[in-house]
Order: C-alpha cells, then structure tokens, then sequence
C-alpha cells in the first residue's frame, strides 16, 4: 500500500504540490504570499514522499523526524502570524483534499469514506479549537490570581502600610499594585506607604516609571511614600540610568523606611499638636 502511495505520489508530484499549494492559498485569504507557502508546502510534501519511501506510514517513527521538523516550524510561524490552530492545520489536511479524487477514482464507497474522513478531519480541529479557547481562558484566569497574589498590601504599623514587591514591575502589574494600595489606604486611613523593592532582580528607567506613577497616586490621596529595598548593585544602576527620584526618600531596608515613616508620623504629630 505504501509503495502505491509514494509512486502516486512521485508520478504526480508537481500537479499535486501545485493544487495543494492553490488549496491552501484560498484558506488563508491572501494573510501570506504565495511565493512562501509554495516553498513551505513543496520542502514539506518531499518530506513526507522521502518518508514514507524509508518507512512506510509510521508518523512517529524516527523516519519521519525530517516531516515533524517541518510542522513544527509551520506551526510556530502560523502562531507569529496570528493563524488560529485550524487554519494551521488546514495546511496539511488540504493535501488530503487534492488527493481524494485521484485515489477515489469510480469507487463510491472509497469516496465516501474520504469525504467522512475529511468530516472527522473537521469535527477534530473543532475540539482543538475549544479545547485551546478554554485552555487560554483557564490561563487567563489564573495569571490574574498569581498577579493579585504576588502584590499584596500589609499594615505594617498604625498609619503605614508596606508593599513588597517581588520579581518584574511591568505595566499591568503597576496597576493593581495602585489599585491595591490607594484601597489600602482608604481602608486602613494610613498616611504613610512603604514600596519595598528587596524582591524586584533589577531596576532600569521602565521599573523607575512604574515605581514613580505608584508613588504620585499614593501622593494624590494625601499619603507619603517611601522607597525601600535599594540594594549596592540597584543603586549603581539607578546612579548610572540617571534615573531621578525626586523628592521620596529611599532606603536600605525595610526596617530602616519604618523607621523613617514612624518618624515622619511623630513629627506631623507634634506639629499638629503646637498647631
């Protein structure tokens, strides 16, 4: 069977890469030129005669580790150019399409089994479909937790609570670490806040900026902040970016931006007092 398939095969080659390459041209809607898909289609199409010439229809096997390089490498360009998984596929499952009237020939029943196979083909990248949307949102899901557990807002005294940062400030992560400590804010009346960044690996100008917008919102809501966690190697860099922190106060440790907090709270105090 094998044999009769890879003659077909040689025998047809170019008509089959051409109407293969025409199949699949329609279904992607002109997203990709011509000129790559024939290259694509043609380097994976000698693959699989050469495979199925050395050993026969084993796709797992090792002869076929040549074929599985080439999908791999589709597969990854489709997803850069934003192709769904079944319009992926269709690259491959339209060869069955070209194929199906030269096999079928006057057999009805032959025919009618490629065309159900061809329904199965359909019904399959339908569940690989819903299965990756879930699968997306379960992710999702899931990244939103992660985010909102890796950000949390603790009291630390009366009046001063502290955010512990730890690994990457990007913007999304920005937000919720605002988000959480005006709340906190609100919620505990603190006037002082605290952003430690003892876990956060490096600190270059986008970090500063996402540290510089949490602090100006704490600020807009009357609460004073500091800066803590700024370790030898992180303040060497800041000094080297020329990053400029203004006017909050920054220090080593934590302990030492508690201590710097609860001393502002006692002189606001005692101003507050002779006032």
């Amino acid at each position: 069977m094998a044999q009769r398939l890879v003659q077909l095969l040689t025998d047809q080659r170019d008509a089959f890469v051409e109407q293969w390459v025409d199949t699949v041209v329609r279904s992607l809607r002109g997203r990709i030129t011509e000129a790559e898909l024939r290259r694509e289609l043609t380097e994976l199409y000698g693959a699989v005669l050469e495979a199925l010439a050395s050993g026969g229809l084993a796709p797992r096997a090792e002869h076929f580790a040549e074929v599985r390089s080439l999908l791999v490498e589709l597969s990854r360009n489709r997803a850069r150019q934003g192709f769904s998984p079944t319009e992926t596929a269709i690259s491959v499952f339209s060869l069955k399409e070209v194929l199906e009237p030269v096999l079928s020939g006057e057999n009805d029943d032959i025919r009618a089994y490629l065309q159900f196979s061809r329904l199965l083909d359909d019904l399959g990248l339908f569940t690989v479909e819903e299965h990756g949307r879930t699968r997306e949102e379960i992710i999702s899901v899931q990244a939103e937790q992660l985010l909102e557990l890796s950000t949390p807002v603790v009291k630390l005294w009366d009046g001063v609570v502290g955010v512990p940062l730890v690994g990457t400030l990007d913007s999304a992560r920005t937000q919720v670490v605002m988000e959480k400590l005006l709340q906190s804010l609100i919620d505990s009346n603190s006037t002082h806040a605290i952003i430690d960044i003892t876990g956060v690996p490096a600190v270059d100008t986008q970090v500063a900026q996402h540290l510089l917008k949490t602090v100006v919102a704490a600020r807009m809501m009357g609460a004073e902040c500091t800066i803590s966690g700024i370790r030898p190697q992180i303040a060497q860099t800041i000094v080297t970016l020329g990053i400029e922190f203004g006017d909050i106060p920054t220090k080593a440790t934590l302990s030492d931006a508690l201590r710097h907090a609860l001393a502002q709270r006692a002189a606001a105090g005692q101003a507050g007092g002779l006032l």
